[in-house]
Formats: C-alpha cells, sequence, structure tokens
C-alpha cells in the first residue's frame, strides 16, 4: 500500500521534501497555515503535488503514515499535538533527505553563531579542491530538493537547533559543534540544557568511521562532551592550548593535524578578520582536512573567500563614515562578535523581536566601542532600560530613519554598525529583508 506523506510547512523545507516524496512514490499532501509564496505553489502544481493553505480537513493531516514537520513550527502547535496524540511519527526535511541521499557523504555544522560563516568557507575550501558538492540546509537551497534535483558526492550543510530537532537516523561523517550560547530559549521551554541537548544531537548516530569537530575553549561544550560517544573521531580545535589532532592558533599561527597530515597558516593570511573568524576558519580548515584536500587547496581556500551577505558586510563608505551590514546577528551572542571586531567608534542599530535577551553580555563592550544606539523596532524600551544611562539612545521604526539618525550622529572616521542582536519580525519579512531595506537607506543618502 502507498505510504502517505503529510508535509507541515510550504517554506523552502517543506517544498523541498514534498518533492522528494513524490518522486520516491509517496502519496504526499502539504498543507501551510498561512500562504504559499507564488513560487512554491507554482513549484507543487507542476509537480502535481496537492496542497492547501490555511485551512485543512483534519482527515487529510490524520490520515498520514509520516510527517515531516517545517523546522519552524513549534511543537506546541495544534496541528502537531493532533499528530502527536495520533501516534503519527514526525520528522524533518533534513531526516527525509538523508534517507536518499545515497552514499554520498555529508559535512554538517551546527552552533549557536558563525556556522552560516564556516558553512559557507568549508563549502569554499570543497569548491577550491574541485570536489563536487552542494551547500544545503539552514543557508542556501533545501537538502531534499537537492537530492531530487542535482544530487551530489558529498552535501555541505548548515543545521539549525529545530532541524536536529526532528532527526532520527541523520548522521553526519563530519559533524561540527563551533559553540554554545543561549539562543531561541522561546522554543525550549526556556531551559538552556534542552537547547544544548539539542545542538549536541548532531554527533547522535555517529560512529567510529566518522569526526567530531568541537570548540574545547568552549565551556558549554566540554561540560557536555561526554555525550559524545568515545568511539567517535575527535578533533577538537582551541586557541588557548595545543592539541595533538585537530586545529589550535598559537602566536598568530593556525596548526592543522588530522590522520597525521600537518599544515601551518599565518592568521594574518585569513580573509575573514575578527577573533571569532579566526574560529570559523579554524573550524572550516580542519573540516577540509578530514576530506584529504591539499594543503595549498585549503591555504588558498582561506585567503580568497569572501564573507556572506548580511554578515559584517561592508556597505559603503558615506562622506568618511563606514556601513556595515550584520542584519543575520539575531542574538546578543551575534552582536558581541561582530562588536569584538570594530576598530572605529562605532554607532550601533540594535532592536527587533526580542528572545529573551540579556543585553549585560554586551555592557562591557558597548561601553568601550559604541557612541550612540539606535533602536530599530517596535518595543525598544529594554534596550533603552539597559544603555540609557551611558550613552544617548534613539528610537526609530524603519531602516531609513534608522539609517537617518546613525549618519547624524556620526562623524567622519566612524562606523555605523546594523547588528541587531534581535529576530526582525516586527518590521520586516527576515533578517535578509532587513539587510536590504538598510543598504537601500544607506544608498539614498
Amino acid at each position: 500500500m502507498q505510504k502517505r506523506l503529510v508535509i507541515l510547512g510550504g517554506g523552502e523545507s517543506g517544498v523541498g521534501a514534498a518533492l522528494l516524496g513524490k518522486q520516491k512514490g509517496y502519496d504526499v499532501f502539504l498543507f501551510d497555515e498561512s500562504s504559499l509564496k507564488e513560487g512554491y505553489r507554482a513549484e507543487l502544481k507542476s509537480a502535481g503535488i496537492p496542497f492547501a493553505e490555511a485551512e485543512v480537513e483534519e482527515q487529510l493531516i490524520l490520515s498520514a503514515t509520516e510527517v515531516v514537520k517545517s523546522p519552524g513550527i513549534p511543537e506546541k502547535n495544534a496541528w502537531v499535538k493532533k499528530i502527536r496524540a495520533a501516534g503519527i511519527p514526525v520528522i524533518g526535511e533534513i531526516e527525509l533527505a538523508y534517507r536518499y541521499k545515497g552514499d554520498s557523504r555529508i559535512i554538517a555544522i551546527t552552533g549557536s553563531n558563525g556556522k552560516s560563516t564556516t558553512t559557507a568557507l568549508i563549502y569554499h575550501i570543497c569548491r577550491t579542491a574541485g570536489l563536487d558538492c552542494a551547500l544545503v540546509g539552514n543557508i542556501g537551497y533545501s537538502f531534499a530538493k537537492q537530492v531530487v534535483e542535482d544530487p551530489k558526492p558529498l552535501y555541505v550543510a548548515e543545521i539549525s537547533s529545530f532541524q536536529l530537532d526532528d532527526i532520527v537516523t541523520f548522521r553526519p561523517d563530519v559533524a561540527l559543534l563551533i559553540n554554545i550560547t543561549e539562543d531561541h530559549l522561546d522554543r525550549y521551554d526556556y531551559k538552556f540544557e534542552n537547547y544544548i541537548n539539542s545542538k549536541f544531537r548532531i554527533a547522535q548516530n555517529q560512529t567510529s568511521s566518522d569526526y567530531f569537530i568541537y570548540n574545547l575553549d568552549d565551556e558549554v561544550i566540554m561540560n557536555h562532551v561526554n555525550k559524545v560517544q568515545n568511539n567517535i573521531k575527535k578533533l577538537p580545535m582551541s586557541m588557548k592550548q595545543k592539541v595533538e589532532e585537530g586545529g589550535y592558533i598559537n602566536e598568530n599561527e593556525l596548526h592543522i593535524n588530522v590522520n597525521g597530515e600537518q599544515q601551518q597558516m599565518s592568521i594574518y593570511d585569513f580573509a575573514l578578520k575578527g577573533k571569532h573568524n579566526q574560529y570559523n576558519t579554524m573550524a572550516a580548515g580542519v573540516a577540509g582536512a578530514t576530506m584529504d584536500i591539499r594543503k595549498n587547496k585549503i591555504r588558498e581556500a582561506v585567503q580568497t573567500f569572501q564573507s556572506l551577505e548580511h554578515r559584517m558586510e561592508s556597505v559603503s563608505l558615506v562622506r568618511g563614515v563606514e556601513f556595515i551590514n550584520d542584519s543575520k546577528a539575531t542574538n546578543v551572542n551575534s552582536t558581541w562578535y561582530a562588536l569584538e571586531s570594530m576598530t572605529k567608534p562605532t554607532v550601533l542599530i540594535l532592536g527587533g523581536v526580542d528572545k529573551g535577551n540579556d543585553y549585560s553580555l554586551i555592557q562591557e563592550l558597548v561601553k568601550e566601542k559604541v557612541k550612540a544606539i539606535v533602536c530599530l523596532g517596535i518595543d525598544n524600551k529594554k534596550i533603552e532600560d539597559a544603555f540609557g544611562a551611558d550613552i544617548k539612545v534613539v528610537s526609530t521604526a524603519s531602516a531609513e530613519r534608522a539609517v537617518q539618525a546613525s549618519f547624524e550622529l556620526a562623524t567622519v572616521g566612524d562606523a555605523v554598525l546594523l547588528s541587531p542582536a534581535c529576530a526582525s519580525f516586527d518590521l520586516f519579512k527576515n533578517y535578509e529583508d532587513r539587510g536590504k531595506q538598510f543598504k537601500e537607506a544607506v544608498k539614498s543618502l
């Protein structure tokens, strides 16, 4: 009998899962509680996949053999509760794609901050070395859609905690856990431990033939690293101590040692600047070494990499004031990393939807580097309370006003940094939309 696969959520991952399910002979049905983007609607129609938007008959969902849930849908969602109560198995798109990837290899990257940059850099290393690979997951293309349309022998996948929550058998050949800081606690009953457990799921199915690359300097990771099976090949990385296998930075030199192959390079050769990016580059270099990529190719890739849009992206120099777009900083730790790398007096644009932020984490850096804060959000009280006593705090409610106010507060030689530390859903569709509106506003100064 044909298995019925119901997809909850019709975004990039949901539509990818639907297309893969259809290709593999499932009876597929997709439901989205809001409305689908026109492009996704067209894809489903041309593939002959039935779908519903906003409302649906219960039986169409509860007749599923299995449900693929989009990562953005929380467990407390009414449909998820009904599906769980009916005893129907729930998986994520990453799990479905994994089932049908064949003998392809996977490098999977997770962490609270820097995972997109690290993932993109690993992909750049693999491409520079001539490997046939795809960039998938939380960045770029849906993993499932890639498996349908253009399967590759290697996938470089950025995996969020929400995606890890819905895996069962997913097993990366190389797993990277680059850091863990408090984030998304609203999805984890405000318990940090639940979020930590979620991140460590990246290694839960790994075996003795797999690699686990992790940050030895991250206290949270080190307090929980015993969750990882001892037989997995562990490759630590550190800036504080030398390691036998893995990677470390000492006296401005990166040392990589994997499977007896050693490599050194100067941190001054890294295309990515800032201390946090030294960790990202080290992680990517160690991952490249597990793929038996030649040393000169790793070096070349690390030197030629261009940073991502919306991640410490230099937008423009306007009358001596530099504008930097770090819209992808959706939590306080990301903003900490951004401020840590700033060398000019900074006007900081902060704000949006607060996910339970603790601004005390950046208070010292703000005192040291920031001359004024411009709030970009509907509710800015928490930011005003945290910083208003020390520096000037101005409230705005659009990217255009925020840019204008920042420019007025800045002088020649300063920088204006959009690094909001918050989600963007109050005024923008997503962080990309926020970053694009910021860049447009800078251009029209």
